[in-house]
């Protein structure tokens, strides 16, 4: 209603009223997103008001006319059609896929399908190519998904400027590309058969926008990317308390597959978060240290699902990954499995030993449990559908793709927490230091990168470095951020300026010439006084030549007025696009005061000039 209140006072006040349409000043924003004098908030991602407002498909209000409130899809229509008002159903699906959808995106799936059917109506007669549609047809095929689409026009995704984004992404793995360091694991029979020339790079934001270049659709096998799935599942199903009694939380800084558990003295019934742990006189309980690690791994597939039979168990989990990737690609590999669980000797070592320490809960079956962890290490994935996995969790537990709740925010924090500490093997802390993002490899050469609140990132390359993660995948990474302020502590005061994808050029400047036109509108002196502090031209315009002083002048603001031209010594002369100066302003609108400090000004200005030209003769 709020919204429906400021359109309707919008255009009775500033279109209707001639003194306050020539006072009106037009702010600088893009030209998308300028439509019947309605304009977009200069900040990314933001919702409210502007272009589309509240405004829902289809709907109008009673209160103001059809000829001045459009809906929707009206106003997408007028943006994109041509002088026959027709709009190319092609030229509309590039204009979409540039900001970073898909044609096959879930949430674009009832407009994709009209348009196809429109095209396939039309091929029959004409050329399918170049199919042109008409404002009713338009409207029909987007209206069930035009929220979307809105926002993809107006920039209003968490990457604004998603092509320059891609096209940085794009040079980075090029880059990497020529990085031929490294050794495919070996250790699994399966995996050496691996080319090393295999690699791509996918990227999923938390709204959706897709980027892949390279080997995104060769299948993988997750190896230990599927153990964050794991306990991020298994925390969501059970709780971090639960967990937690059977795996640590600490960072082994040991081999991943090492015989080695965390000795800890139990903990006492006292909840830790209402006073400090309760530390009894009962025997240490060894236990992994953390389930990003090989022991830690086996004993959370112990607590998944235990009162299941196998099968069900692995059909539990397999579905849960496919509502982490959207639906998309999801394999099982039989071979790896196969190969996997006949070279597992340490593992099945690592087993007995944590079953001698009595690590598994009681009535667990050591073999089951093995067979279930092989299991799901052979899950397949490809850089596309794991880049959604990783958005998931970037998003806080929400599929980007499909909008479904996979997990709750509590699980994610946990999970990316330990991505952070404990997902790079033995490189863990120094990835912490030098990327600064959650994230974890795998032995197919697969790392998924978690940039919480952005994006997704899948890197898949073979090719290993000695502790165990893949050469252009770390490479990429610490490039990555060098170039991005994407490092967990970029924001932090005084620190180096880097490239923020979030931001779009020129909106510092935009939002510089917005604060200082309102300032002076609101005659608010204190303001403008910071703002000259801060080293703002104060004499800016916005792309009508409408200055600060105009604005002041206009409404009559004297104090704000002597201010811009006795502190910031700002031209009493600028012109707008009509030719009016201050001075006009001040005279239409009847404000004498000013009218008279802005004469004296200028007739001293002239003075001045004339005494420098008799000087010059």
């Amino acid at each position: 209603m709020a919204g429906r209140l400021a359109l309707k006072q919008f255009f009775s006040r500033s279109i209707c009223d001639p003194r306050n349409f020539l006072r009106k000043t037009w702010l600088p924003v893009d030209s998308r997103i300028l439509v019947c004098g309605l304009k977009q908030s200069t900040t990314a991602g933001a919702h409210p008001g502007g272009f589309f407002g509240d405004l829902q498909p289809g709907h109008k209000d009673d209160s103001v006319s059809d000829s001045k409130l459009r809906s929707v899809e009206d106003i997408l229509f007028d943006i994109l059609c041509d002088s026959n008002q027709k709009v190319s159903i092609n030229k509309f699906i590039n204009a979409l896929q540039s900001s970073g959808l898909r044609k096959t995106d879930p949430r674009l799936k009832e407009s994709m399908r009209h348009f196809l059917n429109v095209q396939k109506q039309v091929a029959e007669f004409d050329n399918f190519d170049g199919v042109l549609i008409d404002r009713e047809t338009f409207k029909e095929c987007v209206q069930d998904n035009v929220v979307l689409i809105g926002r993809a026009f107006r920039n209003q995704f968490v990457v604004p400027e998603f092509p320059v984004f891609t096209q940085q992404v794009d040079n980075l793995y090029w880059k990497c590309r020529t990085n031929t360091t490294g050794k495919i694991a070996d250790y699994i029979p399966q995996l050496a058969r691996t080319s090393p020339d295999f690699w791509g790079v996918s990227l999923c934001t938390v709204d959706g926008q897709r980027h892949s270049i390279g080997d995104t659709e060769n299948p993988f096998c997750l190896q230990s990317v599927s153990k964050p799935l794991n306990y991020a599942v298994a925390l969501h199903e059970l709780g971090q308390e639960i967990i937690h009694q059977y795996v640590g939380q600490e960072p082994s800084g040991r081999s991943f597959n090492e015989l080695s558990l965390n000795p800890q003295r139990k903990i006492g019934p006292t909840s830790y978060w209402k006073k400090p742990p309760e530390i009894t006189d009962e025997p240490v309980k060894n236990r992994p240290h953390n389930p990003m690690i090989n022991a830690g791994a086996i004993v959370l597939c112990s607590l998944l699902k235990n009162e299941m039979k196998l099968a069900d168990r692995f059909d539990y989990i397999f579905q849960q990954y496919k509502r982490f990737c959207g639906g998309e690609y999801l394999g099982f590999s039989n071979p790896t499995f196969l190969s996997e669980k006949d070279t597992a000797d340490r593992n099945f070592a690592l087993g007995y030993y944590m079953k001698e320490n009595k690590c598994f809960p009681e009535g667990s079956n050591l073999m089951e449990t093995m067979d279930f962890y092989f299991h799901l290490c052979s899950v397949e994935m490809n850089c596309e559908s794991a880049s959604v996995a990783a958005a998931t969790l970037a998003n806080g537990g929400i599929c980007p793709t499909t909008g479904e709740r996979v997990l709750d925010s509590n699980a994610v924090r946990n999970t990316l927490s330990l991505m952070y500490s404990c997902g790079m093997y033995d490189y863990s802390g120094q990835f912490a230091f030098k990327v600064g993002l959650p994230a974890k490899s795998g032995v197919s050469g697969a790392i998924i990168v978690v940039i919480p609140n952005v994006m997704g990132m899948c890197l898949w390359s073979p090719p290993l470095d000695g502790l165990g993660n893949s050469c252009r995948g770390i490479q990429f990474s610490e490039e990555l951020v060098q170039l991005y302020n994407f490092h967990n502590y970029d924001n932090l005061k005084h620190t180096s300026k880097k490239l923020d994808p979030r931001r779009r050029s020129g909106d510092n400047k935009a939002q510089q010439i917005v604060n200082l036109l309102f300032g002076a509108f609101n005659g608010d002196v204190t303001a403008m006084r910071r703002y000259a502090l801060w080293g703002i031209d104060m004499g800016m315009s916005d792309y009508d030549g409408r200055t600060a002083l105009h604005l002041a002048a206009a409404e009559g603001h004297l104090e704000t007025v002597a201010f811009l031209v006795e502190k910031c010594g700002v031209s009493v002369t600028p012109k707008d696009r009509w030719g009016f100066v201050p001075l006009d302003d001040a005279k239409r609108f009847e404000h004498t005061r000013v009218e008279a400090y802005l004469q004296e000004h200028m007739d001293r200005l002239q003075g001045e000039d004339g005494d420098q030209d008799t000087k010059t003769e």
